[in-house]
């Protein structure tokens, strides 16, 4: 094994173990390289995903794919820590210590060697220096803050079921700070749990005590998606009683209140940051490797960075250009699917001596989804170049048809299709939210 080109993996999101599956499957279980991933977590939960996990309209348990033995299954490596340095003369990077919750060093900090490294860290969320937001904001980067985030929602329902139950004020007041995709979807998810939570015990708090407030600077909502779409989307919200603020910066968040820029004050006993994202900060002085304002990596088309010719980036951690435009790819979950998929092709070139494929995104549209209520979206029409609005269940099915592509990418036809069965399956003999 220690003959093996090596290729190293940093990052386990919808793009990173989408790769080295595909290369575990085509140069790991042929002896052809060595395939090793390194993340921090254990698990990995499609980031699409987490506003449900948040609200409990998705049981993460029943959804995570364990990387261990993930790993095991499709001939690669799994190595558990945080990447915070990098050594590019010995071809070394740096994985940090792994502590246990009470901060016990389990493992030490260790040096991986590789011989290509790949940088697929995502994002995090960008608070863009608002006061307050790091202390009293909930966010949803990570499984770990969605579960977080699920058990603080239950216990506010809780509290204040229990003020209703004694003739007390219970009025519960929800702002989510950003109104792009997931801010728009966590919305309609928390008007869900809203309506369902009653029905399992807690009927002293109904659905209109649930104040939900959806806070945009932009003058509209999904300001980077067609306006036909943001039009649709404020009217569903509209319907499912929603409060949509457009055009109104946060300028400060206090404990239980979102200060607007123009003085007003919000009540708000849960404030959830969904605005804007940034790289993982490590990523603005790794070693050399240029890198812009918001921690992205600045990669050539073939999504190798502009320093070092070993190390590719992918994915939210990486500034991509596209042809004839000024701008870089969009951090979207298919642009780092369509990635991943070129950058198996130039990794297997790689080791052939051939060149490298440049990535040209093909943009498919987009959809967001109005938890059980409706789904809109449009799709791109490669030959007429022009776009198609789709809502309800048309729409619905080509949403869910996003995740399973993503399991069919993991785990192949076969086993997706069982994995579809037995949801199918839970969701019969469960609640239809998680309650715990």
């Amino acid at each position: 094994m220690d003959n093996l080109h090596h290729i190293v993996v940093v990052g386990g999101g919808a793009g990173g173990l989408e790769l080295v599956t595909s290369l575990g499957r085509k140069l790991g279980k042929k002896g052809k390289a060595r395939i090793t991933l390194v993340d921090a977590g254990l698990t990995h939960v499609w980031k699409p995903l987490l506003h449900e996990v948040a609200s409990g309209s998705l049981d993460a348990n029943s959804n995570e794919v364990n990387y261990r033995a993930h790993a095991r299954k499709h001939h690669y490596e799994f190595q558990l820590g945080r990447m915070n340095g990098l050594n590019r003369e010995t071809k070394e990077l740096v994985i940090a210590p792994f502590v246990d919750e009470d901060g016990n060093e389990v493992v030490p900090e260790r040096h991986l060697k590789y011989d290509t490294l790949v940088i697929a860290v995502g994002s995090t969320a960008n608070d863009f220096g608002t006061p307050g937001a790091q202390e009293h904001c909930l966010f949803l980067d990570s499984l770990k803050q969605a579960r977080r985030f699920h058990n603080l929602m239950l216990n506010a329902f809780l509290r204040k079921n229990h003020e209703g139950l004694h003739g007390r004020d219970h009025q519960l007041n929800i702002s989510i700070i950003g109104a792009g995709a997931t801010g728009v979807e966590l919305a309609a998810e928390l008007r869900t749990a809203s309506r369902e939570l009653p029905v399992y015990g807690m009927n002293h708090l109904k659905a209109s005590d649930v104040s939900i407030t959806l806070i945009e600077a932009a003058d509209r909502i999904l300001p980077a998606l067609p306006g036909r779409l943001s039009a649709a989307a404020t009217k569903e919200l509209g319907h499912q009683n929603v409060k949509v603020l457009n055009g109104q910066p946060v300028s400060e968040i206090r404990p239980g209140l979102v200060v607007l820029k123009d003085g007003t004050e919000l009540p708000s006993e849960m404030t959830i940051w969904a605005a804007g994202i940034k790289a993982p900060a490590f990523l603005a002085n790794l070693d050399g490797l240029e890198s812009n304002r918001g921690n992205q990596l600045i990669v050539h088309q073939t999504l190798q960075t502009t320093q070092d010719a070993n190390i590719f980036a992918f994915g939210d951690c990486a500034a991509c250009p596209q042809p004839d435009s000024g701008r870089p790819v969009a951090p979207r979950a298919q642009a780092a699917h369509q990635q991943a998929d070129t950058l198996f092709k130039t990794l297997c070139n790689r080791l052939e001596g051939k060149d490298a494929v440049p990535f040209v995104y093909n943009d498919y549209g987009s959809l967001i989804n109005f938890s059980h209520y409706t789904t809109v979206g449009n799709l791109m029409g490669n030959l007429s170049g022009r776009s198609m609005y789709i809502e309800g269940k048309v729409a619905r099915l080509f949403y869910v048809s996003l995740y399973r592509m993503h399991q069919v990418a993991l785990h192949g036809f076969l086993r997706t299709g069982v994995i579809w069965f037995m949801d199918k399956i839970g969701r019969a003999m469960q609640p239809r939210m998680k309650l715990h």
